[in-house]
């Protein structure tokens, strides 16, 4: 059976549409960071979704080629996330996407090492012509955060913000944002097949207790 991770980590993938506090644990992406507007068309953003995509599905499918990675096991590509930052500490405004600077990024199983990363880069560099190169193999811890799903289109998603704000502050949390612990989005819903009513979005945030 493929292992779907949104199934397998409902917690992660799919929580309620109320506020809850959860822990999250020390997971690998392959990553692309950026700046600007994500729907600028062929944009910075768009190109990175092309390397995202080339990578995660150059390993996915690798057991059909020569490659043999160690502990594989057939899985579904998890879902696009994003980590977002504009230079504030309290947040991210999503009212100046053109200031925005993003690290977007797909989760990779845990039998992925560092060399079979790499080799995915270079075969998807050359098997799918398309450049690579700023693909990164990184590690996100992100500790203690509050997390909910929004549902609607992502220009709605200030509301549901606000639920997150009233619930931190009613439970003992403050916000916790650096450079490290970004806001952070995870795309269940896809834009091009969904209504913008409908999409589906976790909408998560780095906290601390006070």
């Amino acid at each position: 059976m493929t292992f779907d991770y949104k199934k397998e980590y409902k917690e992660f993938y799919l929580p309620p549409e109320k506020p809850m506090l959860v822990d999250i644990p020390a997971m690998n992406f392959v990553a692309v960071r950026g700046r600007g507007d994500p729907n600028a068309d062929d944009g910075e953003y768009q190109r990175a979704m092309k390397v995202l995509y080339s990578v995660a599905y150059t390993i996915k499918m690798s057991y059909r080629g020569a490659r043999t990675i160690d502990g594989f096991f057939q899985y579904v590509v998890p879902p696009l996330e994003g980590f977002w930052f504009d230079g504030d500490e309290k947040g991210v405004d999503l009212a100046r996407k053109d200031k925005f600077e993003w690290l977007s990024a797909l989760r990779l199983p845990d039998f992925v090492r560092r060399d079979d990363f790499d080799w995915a880069v270079e075969t998807a560099s050359t098997k799918k012509k398309v450049d690579c190169s700023k693909a990164r193999f990184v590690t996100i811890d992100e500790g203690l955060c509050v997390q909910c799903m929004h549902i609607g289109s992502y220009d709605s998603e200030s509301k549901t913000l606000e639920l997150i704000r009233n619930f931190v502050q009613k439970n003992g949390l403050t916000h916790d944002f650096s450079e490290e612990r970004l806001h952070h989005e995870i795309y269940i819903g896809d834009p091009r097949k969904t209504a913008p009513e409908k999409l589906k979005t976790v909408l998560r945030t780095p906290v601390k207790k006070i």
